[in-house]
């Protein structure tokens, strides 16, 4: 249903995008992650066909984008990260304006607006001032907004920015019901748990290029480590840090202060580990082991070092 094939865009001697590639099929919810300035903002720009790209070309139920009046644009519904409403409008006002920038009117602009105002549960509020909402209520109503003119494609940019939890499930809720009435969605989002919960597919993408694409658990498997074993030492001497790091089974270890973080390859070798830091007079108060997240695949991919653009 979308298509991106090498997508690439420079703006002087930055790359900013360079050679992206995605696809979404009926029915599925892509999600886009990325560090700030990987090029997501730029990649959502050039799907929704509001940057030109360089080269490469987008492509919605198998039709080219081409140019700003391209028809199959009307397919596309986007939920920008800042709030397009006008807050001094009603909420069913908004909707109005969206619905006719679309050409709709009369009773089908009605029951549009009745329809989406359910669907984000905001119906009873339909005559109150944008401007009287809260975070949560404004991002169901820019959702709102996008889905006015009944797109197949869904193009979110960081839907729960800044919302309370009730409001975040809310939003979950709606797009839920938007893949089971087989819409196609993009998500970007800086929220792991976002992503692992609402995506078929995700895509990693950093300095302009996809590092990654695949399922959550195919995903999972570019782990560096199978199993993260965590104690709580009950003092910060622990002097054998560079020497747990030599073990074989032992693929990398930090201490933070009283916290000792084991990456392990294998469950098998934690009573092994055990037994060795014992022999080096090791007391441990607390004890875990975990999996790994996708967050931690994220970070191995893309690294930790700040991004401030």
């Amino acid at each position: 249903m979308l298509e991106a094939k090498d997508l690439r865009k420079a703006y002087g001697a930055l790359q900013a995008v360079d050679g992206v590639s995605l696809h979404a099929a009926q029915g599925e919810v892509v999600g886009l992650l990325g560090p700030n300035g990987a090029g997501k903002t730029t990649t959502i720009g050039m799907l929704a066909g509001l940057i030109t790209p360089d080269q490469g070309q987008v492509r919605i139920a198998g039709q080219p984008i081409q140019g700003d009046t391209s028809s199959v644009k009307r397919q596309l519904g986007l939920v920008p990260q800042e709030l397009a409403l006008f807050d001094e409008l009603s909420a069913a006002a908004n909707l109005d304006l969206f619905g006719a920038l679309y050409g709709l009117s009369g009773k089908q602009l009605d029951g549009e607006r009745h329809r989406v105002l359910e669907l984000v549960g905001l119906n009873e509020r339909a005559k109150d001032r944008a401007g009287t909402f809260s975070g949560g209520m404004k991002r169901r109503l820019n959702l709102a907004a996008a889905l006015m003119h009944d797109p197949q494609v869904i193009l979110l940019d960081e839907p729960t920015v800044g919302v309370d939890p009730q409001s975040r499930n809310a939003i979950f809720d709606n797009l839920e019901s938007l893949k089971a009435a087989g819409k196609t969605l993009l998500y970007t989002t800086h929220y792991m748990e976002e992503a692992a919960r609402l995506c078929d597919r995700i895509a990693i993408v950093d300095h302009g290029k996809v590092v990654a694409n695949d399922t959550l658990q195919g995903l999972l498997r570019l782990a560096p480590v199978a199993n993260f074993l965590t104690l709580d030492l009950a003092t910060p001497d622990f002097e054998a840090l560079a020497e747990l790091r030599e073990l074989a089974t032992v693929k990398q270890a930090e201490l933070t202060g009283t916290q000792l973080r084991i990456g392990l390859q294998n469950m098998r070798d934690i009573p092994h580990l055990l037994a060795w830091l014992l022999t080096k007079n090791v007391e441990f108060e607390h004890i875990q082991t975990e999996r790994p997240t996708l967050e931690t695949v994220f970070l191995h991919l893309t690294g930790r070092t700040l991004r401030d653009a």
